[in-house]
C-alpha cells in the first residue's frame, strides 16, 4: 500500500467521528424540541435545530420511536430506579410517596417526557419496560400499604394508574399557568384521598390556583393544543407523521 492509502488518509476515521457527532447533535436537538413542543414535534424542525438533514436523522433514527428511545432512556431508567427504592422502604405510603413525588418531578421536566409517559406510546423498547415496572411498583406498595392500614382497602392499581395518568398531563399547563411546582397540591390532595380512615388530614403544600390561572391550565389541556377547532390540522399535528 503506497503513502497516502491508508484508513486515516481515506477519511474512515474522521466519518466515524462525523456520524457520532451527527448522532450526538441529534438527540440533544431531539430532547430539546420534545421539551417544547411534546413527542408530536415535526422531525424536520429537529434535524434543523441539529444541523443536518433529514436524510442523515432517518440513517440515524428510521421511526420516531427509535429517536424517542435513545433521547429518553436514561431518563426512564432513572424512574425504574426510584421504584426500586420505593419498594424496599419500611413505610409503604411513604415508600408510594416519595415514588408519585420523582414520577411528577420527572413529567414536570419537559413536554417530551410528560407526553411518554402518560400515553401508550408503541415500539418505544424501553418505555414498555417502564409501564410494565411501573404496574409493579404501584401494585406492590398498595398491597403492603392496605395491609399496613394507610390506605384504604378499595384502591385498586388500575384506579391509581388512571387517576396518576389523567392528573399527569396536567402537570405542563399547570407549570405555565402557577409555576414549576404546581403539580404538588393537586398531587397531595390526591394521596390524601387514597388514605385509609386512621391517616389524619394533611395540609396541602403550595396555594390554590386563581380563576384566570384554572382557565389558563383547562386552555391549554384542550383539544385545540394539537388541532384547532375548526376542525383543521395544525402546523404541528401535520408535522407529527413525518
Amino acid at each position: 500500500m503506497s503513502v497516502g492509502e491508508g484508513p486515516e488518509a481515506s477519511g474512515a476515521p474522521r466519518l466515524r467521528r462525523d456520524a457520532r457527532r451527527n448522532r450526538e447533535r441529534l438527540v440533544e436537538a431531539a430532547h430539546a424540541v420534545f421539551a417544547e413542543q411534546g413527542l408530536e414535534a415535526p422531525l424536520d424542525v429537529i434535524a434543523r435545530r441539529a444541523g443536518v438533514g433529514n436524510a442523515t436523522l432517518y440513517r440515524h433514527f428510521p421511526t420516531r420511536a427509535a429517536l424517542v428511545d435513545a433521547v429518553f432512556r436514561d431518563q426512564l431508567t432513572g424512574t425504574m430506579e426510584a421504584g426500586e427504592r420505593a419498594r424496599r422502604a419500611p413505610d409503604a405510603w411513604a415508600g408510594l410517596a416519595e415514588y408519585l413525588d420523582t414520577v411528577f418531578a420527572t413529567l414536570a421536566a419537559d413536554r417530551g417526557t410528560n407526553d411518554l409517559m402518560t400515553t401508550r406510546l408503541p415500539d418505544v423498547e424501553t418505555l414498555g419496560a417502564v409501564h410494565a415496572h411501573n404496574r409493579e411498583t404501584v401494585d406492590v406498595l398498595l398491597e403492603r400499604a392496605r395491609a399496613q392500614g394507610s390506605v384504604r382497602a378499595d384502591v385498586t392499581t388500575e384506579d391509581l394508574l388512571f387517576a396518576l395518568a389523567a392528573l399527569g398531563r396536567a402537570v405542563p399547563p399547570l407549570a405555565v399557568a402557577a409555576g414549576p411546582d404546581a403539580w404538588r397540591r393537586p398531587l397531595a390532595l390526591f394521596l390524601e384521598g387514597l388514605r385509609g380512615p386512621a391517616a389524619g388530614p394533611r395540609p396541602l403544600p403550595g396555594r390554590p390556583l386563581g380563576e384566570e390561572e384554572l382557565d389558563r391550565v383547562l386552555g391549554d389541556m384542550g383539544p385545540h393544543r394539537t388541532r384547532p377547532l375548526d376542525g383543521s390540522t395544525s402546523g404541528a399535528a401535520a408535522g407529527g407523521a413525518s
